[in-house]
């Protein structure tokens, strides 16, 4: 059975449950075209990116862009040597794997600091990314205001630290990707004749307590969510089509019209989704989410 390409890490916000509902969005002659460039200026954890590749063989070539350079890394050191990033995680696995649970914090400890050294190779510090983000709390990726991996240990009895399978998989499908790090913006260069772009930025919280945007010590604020919109206006004016999702504040506060009034010359739909996130328990669950497109 061929092993299909898919994330290789969890984060927070992934996409794979919206699939479907974006697979309705795309335009309608989407599979018809020929040689697409696909382009995902916010790739995160890249189950759309995985996803949409395999499932239309007509995208010739993409760009996938992140301003975390610690996931581009990995996505670069993924598509380049994925057999000496395999080896050194079975290297790992088997050193972490039987250790006891206080043995097991002390050695995620040491590692989590190894990692913020910000000095390592990118094998390295992308087998550290991995393994930090199969073994800390929540499977989180969280830094503070200097830019340092922060999120404490996670307690799992068995945690898939190498998946090599995936890994291989990802490499294969990686290598007609060019993969960029830095300011969403610089993705416009680009963009060809037939080019796609889905934006899947931090998400405005839906209140005071619900934001999660740590990916990057840079905050995407409000200022930046007007300016992401400026930008879809920019490529709808030349002709490229999109598909962008974002949370729903209205389904929090019926009168916050803040995304209906910044995308009010395109199409907004509202799809429900699930969020994990949340401390309280009761708070998690069915949401509606906004799937906006021109």
């Amino acid at each position: 059975m061929t092993i299909k390409a898919k994330p290789f890490i969890k984060w927070v916000g992934g996409k794979t449950q919206l699939i479907e509902s974006i697979e309705k969005s795309l335009p309608d002659n989407f599979s018809q075209l020929k040689n697409v460039i696909y382009i995902e200026p916010f790739v995160g954890g890249g189950a759309v990116l995985f996803w949409i590749l395999q499932q239309y063989p007509n995208i010739a070539n993409a760009v996938v862009n992140d301003i975390n350079p610690d996931l581009t890394t990995a996505y670069k050191t993924i598509k380049e040597t994925p057999s000496a990033l395999v080896d050194l995680l079975e290297m790992i696995q088997d050193e972490y794997l039987p250790l006891s649970d206080e043995k097991r914090k002390d050695y995620y400890l040491k590692q989590r600091e190894r990692f913020n050294t910000k000095t390592l190779d990118s094998v390295e510090n992308t087998a550290l990314f991995i393994f930090l983000n199969r073994t800390c709390f929540n499977g989180l990726y969280r830094v503070n205001s200097k830019g340092l991996f922060n999120v404490p240990f996670g307690r799992y009895s068995n945690p898939k630290i190498c998946d090599k399978q995936t890994i291989f998989a990802d490499s294969k499908l990686l290598q007609k990707v060019e993969i960029l790090t830095g300011d969403f913006e610089e993705t416009l260069k680009y963009a060809t004749k037939n080019s796609f772009f889905y934006f899947d930025p931090p998400y405005k919280p839906l209140n005071q307590t619900s934001g999660f945007n740590s990916y990057a010590k840079e905050d995407f604020n409000d200022n930046e969510q007007i300016r992401l919109a400026d930008f879809c206006k920019k490529i709808d004016e030349l002709g490229y089509k999109f598909i962008l999702s974002n949370s729903d504040v209205k389904g929090e506060n019926i009168n916050n019209d803040f995304f209906d009034n910044l995308y009010n010359q395109f199409n907004i739909k509202r799809v429900y989704a699930k969020r994990m996130i949340n401390s309280n328990a009761e708070k998690r669950g069915k949401l509606t989410e906004l799937l906006i497109t021109n």
